[in-house]
């Protein structure tokens, strides 16, 4: 049976470098597509999966995310001395995200086809996952390019890839926190606590039967505009 909810934590600190101008005076998760905003796009994803609480860090232009979800019931966790990373970040939101699993989702990409937290939601078995991650297969993905992030083996289970040959992480994922509360560091990645349930043969993935396309380039951007107007 699906679970009520889960809580979500929403990624929004990063400096969106790649993207050049567009986010010089703006953070990436504000830029606009086709008259929505990437970070309202993740949110409209969230809030169809009936995700509770939803909480988004903020760093860079901060404020502006700030002001932009006032209003709304969503928690902010701001990093403002400096950006604490995905691991960091989700340790400093635990507070306000509370029981664990979370689902965590990265606002710069598109998705077409099923609700991918919804996804994630129904194949997520507790008693053999620590951590669910959706994926494509390399070649498929768009807006991105290189090496594959992990391999599947026949039940599932992910190890990291050593090339082309693999599957590609979309940036969402169900994920047990208590190994992210005990991290001994403040400022880390997510990779460091898949690297621990991947050794325990506890981390698995999941492939996305819909489109989806990373929007971390002014070319990401353009190929997003394609894929939701059908291309």
């Amino acid at each position: 049976m699906r679970p009520a909810s889960f809580p979500l934590m929403l990624f929004a600190a990063g400096f969106g470098t790649r993207m050049g101008a567009l986010t010089a005076a703006r953070p990436k998760p504000l830029i606009p597509i086709m008259g929505h905003t990437l970070l309202d796009r993740a949110l409209n994803l969230a809030n169809e999966a009936g995700a509770a609480p939803i909480v988004v860090n903020t760093h860079y232009l901060g404020q502006m995310v700030a002001d932009h979800l006032a209003g709304t019931d969503v928690r902010i966790s701001a990093e403002p001395a400096q950006i604490l990373e995905t691991g960091g970040g989700l340790k400093r939101a635990l507070p306000l995200l509370g029981t664990s699993p979370v689902m965590t989702l990265n606002p710069d990409a598109v998705w077409r086809g099923a609700n991918p937290l919804t996804v994630l939601i129904d194949a997520w078995n507790p008693q053999e996952m620590d951590a669910l991650l959706l994926v494509q297969d390399a070649a498929q993905v768009r807006g991105r390019s290189g090496n594959a992030d992990f391999v599947l083996d026949a039940a599932g289970r992910i190890r990291r890839a050593t090339g082309a040959e693999g599957v590609v992480y979309l940036g969402a994922q169900i994920l047990r926190t208590e190994a992210v509360a005990a991290w001994p560091e403040d400022v880390f990645s997510l990779n460091a606590i898949w690297n621990g349930m991947i050794a325990a043969g506890r981390a698995h993935a999941l492939r996305y039967d819909g489109d989806w396309c990373d929007v971390g380039s002014p070319e990401g951007l353009t190929g997003a505009e394609i894929l939701l107007g059908g291309g």
